[in-house]
């Protein structure tokens, strides 16, 4: 039996690139050189690789291809109807995206890690890629979609037991899931399906429940920030990874490390809005040069 990712191209929601230059990978191994305490932070760039589309990529990402928009936070919290969209289309979603694995990025910054190259990894993703590459000094900015949280209480449940409690729940969609799945890995789903979804209260207290994510319009947790700050101060520079740092919380992490003093290097398919504070701006996919480092 193929897997829920088998028919899906992971090369359709990579942007037009250019190739990389050899004089690009000496310039970045210039800028790694000497340097034991790098911290990286990565974006929706990595992950496309891996066959998970980000938002903005001109002609490949979501906001080009449809006209759905990621959930904004204080809606998921008001309204019932719009929880109900969002787990059904994440139910469907579920099988492919909790089984994409791990690109060359991953497995290169993991090894990295294991070899002392670098500090630690601050990522935008919520895929839990890095994790499952190996990775283990690792902060999420924004969370992981594999944990589910009740907004009212401490409940948690992994997101896995938490899908085989809506399987029982909409036996009906379980036949007519694989159907719904898109090419290009978005979800469709008819309005009467959504309607008829079942979504569980909080068994411990009854309230509403969300990944633990970070959605659009929500706060990144204080202590998430402090962490990165300290990791900032103990870091002898910053490496970003396919982000185009439009998300402030990416933007901030580069700001703050111009404020240190701290040199920064950028590589990613396009413009940023951190590319005139970087030392070293490198147009490529990232898969064409970071596991080519230091192999040569």
């Amino acid at each position: 039996m193929s897997s829920p990712v088998s028919h899906i191209d992971k090369g359709m929601f990579i942007p037009k690139h250019n190739p990389v230059a050899e004089s690009d990978i000496a310039k970045l191994e210039e800028f790694l050189h000497n340097k034991s305490r790098i911290l990286v932070l990565t974006g929706a760039g990595i992950s496309t690789e891996s066959g998970i589309p980000d938002y903005r990529s001109e002609g490949v990402g979501l906001y080009a291809r449809s006209n759905t928009r990621p959930i904004q936070h204080p809606d998921f919290v008001k309204y019932p109807d719009v929880r109900k969209r969002y787990w059904a289309r994440n139910y469907v979603g579920w099988p492919r995206f909790s089984s994409i694995e791990p690109n060359a990025i991953h497995h290169t910054l993991a090894k990295f890690e294991r070899e002392g190259r670098i500090l630690g990894l601050v990522t935008q993703n919520v895929d839990c890629l890095h994790t499952k590459a190996g990775s283990k000094k690792l902060i999420e900015i924004h969370g992981n979609g594999y944990t589910v949280i009740c907004l009212s209480c401490d409940y948690s449940i992994p997101r896995h037991d938490f899908q085989s409690i809506l399987n029982g729940l909409n036996p009906s969609l379980v036949a007519t899931m694989t159907d719904m799945l898109r090419p290009d890995g978005d979800v469709d789903i008819p309005q009467a399906a959504i309607d008829a979804f079942v979504v569980p209260p909080c068994p411990k207290c009854g309230g509403s429940l969300k990944p633990r994510i970070v959605f659009f319009g929500d706060n990144v947790p204080m202590k998430t920030i402090e962490d990165i700050v300290r990791w900032n101060c103990e870091s002898d520079g910053l490496l970003v990874l396919g982000s185009s740092l439009l998300v402030f919380s990416g933007y901030r992490l580069v700001m703050q490390t111009k404020e240190l003093g701290l040199p920064v290097a950028i590589v990613n398919i396009g413009q940023t809005r951190g590319d005139a504070l970087a030392d070293l701006k490198i147009s490529a996919k990232c898969g064409d040069i970071i596991p080519r480092l230091f192999a040569r």
